[in-house]
């Protein structure tokens, strides 16, 4: 009987041997020792605490309470179910741990985050315990590593014992590192491994994917492929259909669909939506929805978010509305990220009505809406200017009491700021209780008080984000660049400028070079202008054209000159340059000069579009 229960548990049947199990009990049969392990395992995968604790008080019973074995299992029961109390006073009062008991406990502590206590245990293991760790050990810690200086110490631990390059221990070390962002680590160890098998490379793969070195991932599956003898299996295939997915490699997304029909994974669910994902992310939506129709039954709701989310980025609206209505008749629910997949979708494509048709939808059924998507929804309030429907958004916001990030107060700001509610965008920002670090939320204050016209505002809001020690970035200098120009300050400017390449440490980017340049010439500082012109290593057509136009102002017929030479050689077939050039001449009574340059224009063959008026009909 008691190899039933193992073999109902080894299938994952837990319930079945749960109730095998009681059923046994009500007859005559008496377990053994060896019964109790299997069945707190499958307490454990059903996180059925109380059948766990009955099946503790029939262990004692029986009288196996102290047998090292079966207190192990129930050590690791405990553990698993978050008891960390229950497990360490059980682990305690075993007479004689091993090192297994000390590996589960240590695994436990890790799991449940308590890292410094798995630490700690590990110490005991040299001092009263005295016994010698082993690469179960050195994993078990290593899977509670939160920072790399930890996790070398344990990798240090692990070459003094001699298990640094047993696979189980090399493949957490391997984790560990790429879980730090430890790349170059991982990469040198992984390397060093010489037995390798599909769990390690896995390991390695999807560590990869997780740093966003997507090309790599696509090289180590071609040597896996080359170097192992075991075939890769469904976890290795969804990494590198994910990596693929994000190069938009679709000719070697192809390569692995032919891969995985011919070690026949094809109808494996998370395989199947992986392709669904990839070929969407590819842009090709009709092979896409081809792979969805061919899982069939194998279909999930997973795969049905990631076909409707790829119909949406695919601008295949139509289609995903019939797939979203079609859900249901699969016996699915709409979940919140099939629902936030239909408004971020609609939202992304600026189709208002519709997402918030869906946004409503989505409440009356009770589903709690992302940050996500209520972020999307604003930002499609404030493309299109609508006050009303992101007055409707920030009431639900406020209405439901959740705790708001600084994206969704960003967004709101943003929102009131484009729909030209300056004071109400300021309200906000002045209810916040701690102003966020991030410069994000100041750039949109100091962006949207310029475009709203406040100039003064703007700049009144950047020296107080200076104030409140907030470190600027290079947007943030766009941003007061831009309100300086539009209001003509050139000190102001300069002051800002200089301010952040020496106090902050930032290196001009072209367009602010463009707007400083910009301004000098719109403030007759042409000289200075020029001065700066030569930091641009490719200028615009529109910056020399500033410069000319600032010529003809101030009457600089030096500046003028070099500025529509410059202006010709980037656009031949342009005639204003030398129309403003010539009109400049006139200003000064330099009619040979002015003469000259129409017949330029008359010898190039140019022809300056002729102006017109129009009157609007109502």
């Amino acid at each position: 009987m008691k190899n039933q229960i193992t073999k109902l548990v080894a299938n994952g049947l837990y319930k079945e041997a749960i109730n095998l199990y009681y059923q046994l009990h009500s007859s005559s049969f008496v377990p053994t020792k060896f019964t109790f392990p299997c069945l707190f395992n499958a307490c454990a995968k059903l996180k059925a605490i109380p059948q766990g604790q009955i099946l503790h008080t029939h262990l004692i019973k029986y009288g196996f309470g102290t047998d090292v074995y079966a207190a192990t299992s129930l050590t690791d029961m405990y553990m698993k179910l978050t008891l960390v109390g229950s497990a360490l006073k059980l682990f305690d009062e075993i007479p004689q741990p091993n090192i297994t008991s000390v590996n589960a406990t240590i695994s436990g502590f890790s799991q449940n985050g308590y890292h410094f206590e798995a630490f700690r245990m590990f110490g005991r293991l040299f001092s009263g315990l005295q016994f010698k760790p082993d690469s179960v050990t050195i994993a078990s810690i290593l899977s509670g590593c939160v920072n790399s200086n930890h996790g070398v110490q344990m990798h240090c631990w692990a070459i003094k014992i001699g298990v640094e390059m047993d696979i189980y221990a090399a493949t957490s070390l391997l984790t560990m590192y790429l879980n730090c962002a430890d790349c170059v680590s991982a990469t040198r160890l992984f390397e060093l491994v010489q037995n390798k098998n599909v769990v390690c490379y896995n390991a390695f793969i999807s560590g990869l994917l997780q740093n966003g070195v997507d090309e790599v991932v696509l090289s180590v599956f071609k040597e896996m492929k080359k170097s192992l003898d075991e075939e890769a299996n469904a976890v290795t295939l969804i990494s590198v259909l994910s990596a693929t997915a994000n190069l938009k490699n679709v000719k070697f997304g192809r390569q692995v669909h032919a891969f995985i029909v011919k070690v026949e994974l094809q109808s494996h669910t998370m395989v199947g939506t992986a392709l669904v994902d990839m070929y969407s992310k590819c842009a090709l939506w009709l092979c896409a929805y081809e792979m969805f129709k061919e899982m069939g039954e194998k279909r999930n709701l997973i795969t049905w978010n990631s076909m409707i989310t790829g119909m949406m980025s695919n601008e295949q609206t139509e289609k995903a509305v019939e797939l979203f209505v079609e859900l249901e008749s699969e016996g699915l629910k709409p979940d919140s990220a099939t629902w936030n997949s239909m408004i971020i979708g609609f939202s992304l494509l600026q189709k208002e009505a519709e997402a918030f048709m869906f946004f409503r939808k989505m409440l009356s059924a009770g589903v709690v809406p992302s940050m996500k998507s209520i972020t999307s929804l604003l930002t499609a309030c404030s493309s299109l200017s609508s006050l009303r429907c992101g007055q409707e958004i920030h009431g639900y916001i406020l209405r439901a009491g959740s705790a708001i990030d600084e994206f969704v107060v960003t967004a709101i700001i943003d929102m009131y700021m484009k729909c030209g509610q300056f004071s109400l965008a300021r309200k906000v920002f002045d209810k916040l209780e701690v102003k966020y670090d991030d410069p994000a939320v100041w750039n949109v204050m100091i962006s949207g008080y310029g475009r709203n016209g406040e100039g003064e505002a703007a700049l009144e809001m950047f020296s107080l984000m200076l104030k409140e020690k907030v470190q600027p970035n290079s947007a943030t200098l766009n941003c007061i660049l831009s309100v300086c120009s539009h209001v003509a300050k050139l000190e102001k400017a300069w002051q800002v400028f200089n301010l952040m390449i020496t106090d902050f440490g930032l290196t001009p980017t072209l367009k602010q070079l463009n707007i400083m340049v910009d301004l000098l010439a719109r403030s007759g500082q042409l000289d200075e202008a020029k001065a700066l012109l030569q930091l641009i290593p490719k200028p615009s057509a529109s910056v020399f054209a500033s410069l000319l136009a600032a010529s003809e102002l101030y009457c600089n017929a030096m500046m003028g000159e070099e500025m529509t030479k410059k202006l010709s050689e980037l656009e031949p077939e342009n005639p204003i340059p030398f129309v403003i050039l010539s009109n400049l001449y006139a200003k000064q009574g330099r009619w040979d000069d002015a003469e000259r340059i129409r017949e330029t224009i008359n010898e190039r063959g140019l022809e300056k579009l002729p102006g017109y008026s129009a009157v609007g009909v109502t």
